[in-house]
């Protein structure tokens, strides 16, 4: 038994400095140049709709609003399984419809998939391949930093995530803070460093070379994980791209957050049970530390787990009272309020979001039950929507923030 204590003592300490000196990296951002870039890569914007009617159509207009050629990019929607209006609304803008019926193989992934195969079929060729939800919205610069950053010879980009409805709900908030301490933190600073960033399922660039090199049969409920990861087993990095922001819907209540991230840790659970020992023998025989720290990536969900055990373990006894000295767990909180607080001066946010800090330990522990539940049901293929209602347009958010 002292011998597992002293094991798990040695895990937390390994993997808590491991994120810790990560993070630091996260106080240089380089410069971008994308301004003085001219434009030169041909897009496909690509958007998997499902019922989105009452979303939609900001996000095309933020779309079409580009601070970038028009004749140098296209459209194109995938309205997957649709009962709504989304194919009139997206052909009244002018983008590209695709329809699909299928209710067999449903689900994001699925409906990528048919939008690839349809536009690669096309006579019109082009460089790369932008995926966004229907429920988003896009900064006009967004096509610049990537036409910037393929042109710098990198080939699968994620742009910043952003929330589009913060102010919501206390759920929104925690979720915002969230964004902005894995933005920082966690995505940023393993660009500076070279490591491989996260997919994050929207706003991700991907050269249509490496698109077809990797392919895309994905078959979990999270096909930006399984397509980064093996992109990562080829050796092909993601960056991050922190000027390129697109803006996210978020659930407004736990029920409804925790029902998309059982998806998603569904999703997760099943790709690292499928390759994580295979990236970590990569990474082990190769000397990759890029492969080995998308394994770690892949079991990242356990640690969350587990550091949530602990935390709710010792303020227990802080309550209970059978805490000799309550003070280092307070002093162990401020410390990490502080902390948490560099990425929102870094970002220089309003002074309103430091208060929703306070948000984010209680929506953190609410990780735990989700990724238990994800481990055990990670076989199963059910596709849940999230249901998006939220229109609001990009100028409207601008005002806001």
């Amino acid at each position: 038994m002292e011998e597992l204590i002293t094991f798990f003592r040695f895990l937390i300490i390994f993997v808590s400095g491991y994120y810790f000196f990560l993070s630091l990296f996260c106080l240089g951002q380089r410069k971008e140049l994308y301004r003085r870039t001219l434009p030169a890569m041909r897009f496909a914007l690509v958007v998997a709709a499902h019922n989105e009617e009452k979303v939609i159509k900001p996000l095309l207009e933020s779309l079409f609003n580009q601070d970038y050629p028009k004749d140098l990019y296209r459209i194109f929607v995938v309205a997957d399984n649709c009962r709504d209006q989304t194919a009139k609304v997206v052909q009244s803008t002018g983008a590209v419809v695709f329809s699909r019926q299928d209710q067999e193989k449903r689900g994001k992934g699925y409906a990528l998939e048919f939008g690839f195969q349809k536009i690669f079929a096309l006579k019109e060729k082009f460089d790369a391949l932008i995926i966004f939800d229907a429920d988003n919205l896009v900064d006009p610069n967004f096509l610049r930093v990537m036409n910037y950053r393929l042109l710098k010879g990198e080939k699968i980009i994620q742009g910043y995530l952003g929330v589009k409805n913060p102010g919501d709900s206390w759920v929104t908030r925690a979720i915002a803070v969230g964004y902005y301490i894995s933005n920082r933190f966690w995505q940023l600073a393993k660009y500076n460093v070279g490591l491989s960033c996260a997919l994050g399922g929207t706003g991700m660039c991907i050269a249509i070379e490496v698109l077809k090199e990797v392919g895309w049969q994905m078959d979990t409920l999270t096909e930006d994980l399984e397509f980064q990861t093996k992109a990562l087993l080829l050796n092909r990095r993601v960056t991050w791209a922190h000027q390129a922001v697109v803006y996210d819907e978020k659930p407004l209540t736990v029920r409804q957050s925790m029902r998309q991230r059982l998806r998603w840790m569904q999703g997760h659970c099943d790709v690292a049970n499928r390759y994580f020992f295979k990236l970590i023998y990569r990474g082990i025989m190769g000397r990759n530390l890029r492969q080995l720290d998308g394994a770690l990536y892949l079991i990242q969900p356990f640690f969350t787990v587990f550091f949530g055990f602990i935390f709710l373990y010792f303020l227990m006894r802080v309550i209970s009272g059978f805490s000799d000295n309550p003070r280092i767990f307070l002093y162990g909180l401020l410390f990490q309020y502080f902390y948490l607080a560099l990425p929102l001066i870094l970002e220089k946010v309003s002074l309103t979001v430091y208060g929703w800090l306070f948000y984010y330990p209680f929506f953190t522990l609410t990780w735990i039950p989700v990724t238990i539940a994800g481990f055990i049901y990670r076989k199963r293929k059910i596709w849940s929507h999230t249901l998006h209602v939220r229109d609001i347009s990009l100028a409207s958010l601008k005002k806001e923030n």
